[in-house]
């Protein structure tokens, strides 16, 4: 897979609408913007969180430690805040 990335000018931000919108009308486009304000396509970071995720529950199955979790549970943390990481291991 061939990643294009699209260098916006530094005077454009994207809004998160604005962002939703264009990977709406663009469905066939796998985008992703990046922190440094760039929309890269090819999944590259979908790759690399696959191989994250496969490391930790390979581990996890061999020790049996804990529960493995990927990026679409979410976690209440003290602060109130819910996020999503990449990657998540749990201990039993």
């Amino acid at each position: 897979m061939t990643a294009i990335t699209l260098n916006l000018p530094s005077v454009i931000k994207l809004t998160d609408e604005q962002f939703a919108l264009i990977c709406s009308t663009n469905r066939d486009l796998r985008l992703e913007h990046i922190a440094t304000g760039e929309l890269v396509t090819g999944g590259e970071t979908g790759k690399r969180n696959s191989s994250i995720n496969a490391q930790l529950w390979l581990w996890n199955q061999q020790y049996k430690l804990g529960e493995v979790f990927d990026s679409s549970t979410g976690f209440k943390l003290p602060n109130g805040a819910t996020r999503s990481p990449d990657a998540a291991w749990i201990k039993k």
